[in-house]
């Protein structure tokens, strides 16, 4: 166990999330074990309280409590282990250049770690996903456990930086794919409740919708918009829809389309595992050959190469239990326009 100490922030580690910068010059400390930090004050930006969150700047000093010691060789039985999950993540690569990698996310693989969620997300398993570089690459954004698709990583801190910036300014793109409960009316529309955490004892990381008129007087309630457009149709019980989260909320996509009385098919935290579903929303399963598994993905991400300044589009292809619920609805992903928010020319 190392003692406490300080270390200032050297200029080419700037504008951050304090949690990346401290997890990549300490490789033995987890997500868990900054949230712990922070909590108890014992991990302090300048001298004040901060947040795993927070970001930092140049020449601040960041006290870091005592460390446990960087952990031993694993026994040979743990390496097979941990060569099988190298083997896993590799597969998921998409894409990737000098300076970015895109994942496709499975479903059920946490982006990091921390309350509940274990030791194997795609953040700890970016080890494997250094090919020939010295450090491991970056997470700039995060999808939720069981939400598959594309994940950018970046390879450098000043693409990771800038990557970052993009994501802030919202100059990024991202376009989901869903089967909801019911077909929302209009067909394509808005959603701009605030999401606020529900506070109930075991609902975790739950959010709550509030009327935009009451988030200015809602206590740690955050603004929200989501654009949505029905693509498909079974009937009155089922939509696919594409969603673009305009902000980036917790759960944003999940709480937004429960809220219109559609839930994403397979979402047992916002729309009711149990509800059976007969048609015009509410249930979040379909029954039949459709899987109980939450149905959204991270279809597409575009935005601007923080390097070359290109244009980059990347697309994942629908997980397993997704295809196959699009195969039993008769659902093809070449039948709907790629972007369908923009005005075909």
């Amino acid at each position: 166990m190392s003692g406490v100490q300080t270390i200032t922030v050297p200029a080419d580690d700037g504008d951050q999330r304090l949690d990346r910068w401290l997890k990549r010059r300490f490789p033995q400390v987890t997500q868990g074990m900054v949230e712990k930090f922070c909590r108890k004050g014992e991990l302090r930006l300048d001298g004040k309280r901060c947040k795993a969150s927070d970001r930092i700047a140049p020449g601040q000093a960041v006290r870091i409590p005592p460390l446990p010691e960087a952990e031993a060789p694993k026994p040979v039985a743990a390496l097979a282990i941990r060569t099988a999950d190298a083997d896993m993540i590799r597969d998921c690569v998409l894409w990737k250049d000098e300076h970015i990698i895109a994942l496709n996310k499975p479903p059920g693989l946490p982006s990091q770690g921390g309350s509940g969620q274990g030791d194997r997300h795609v953040d700890g398993l970016t080890e494997a996903l250094k090919f020939g570089y010295k450090e491991r690459p970056v997470l700039v954004h995060r999808l939720d456990k069981d939400t598959s698709g594309v994940l950018l990583l970046a390879r450098t801190p000043r693409v990771a930086r800038r990557l970052s910036e993009a994501f802030r300014a919202r100059t990024t793109r991202k376009i989901y794919w869903a089967i909801v409960a019911g077909v929302p009316q209009p067909l394509m529309g808005t959603v701009r409740y605030g999401l606020v955490k529900a506070g109930a004892r075991g609902e975790g990381e739950k959010m709550r919708c509030i009327h935009p008129n009451q988030v200015e007087t809602t206590e740690g309630a955050k603004r929200a918009t989501t654009d949505y457009a029905v693509l498909e149709r079974l009937g009155s019980r089922a939509a696919w829809v594409a969603l673009v989260p305009i902000t980036g909320r917790t759960h944003q996509l999940r709480a937004h389309m429960a809220e219109m009385g559609h839930p994403i098919v397979g979402d047992g935290k916002y729309g009711g595992s149990g509800q059976e579903n007969l048609g015009d929303g509410w249930g979040a399963q379909l029954g039949g050959d459709i899987s109980r598994k939450l149905h959204l993905h991270a279809r597409r991400i575009s935005f601007e190469h923080p390097i070359t300044g290109k244009p980059v589009t990347i697309e994942a292809p629908l997980p397993p239990h997704m295809a196959r619920s699009w195969a039993t609805l008769g659902w093809r992903e070449t039948d709907v326009p790629a972007d369908p928010f923009q005005d075909p020319e």
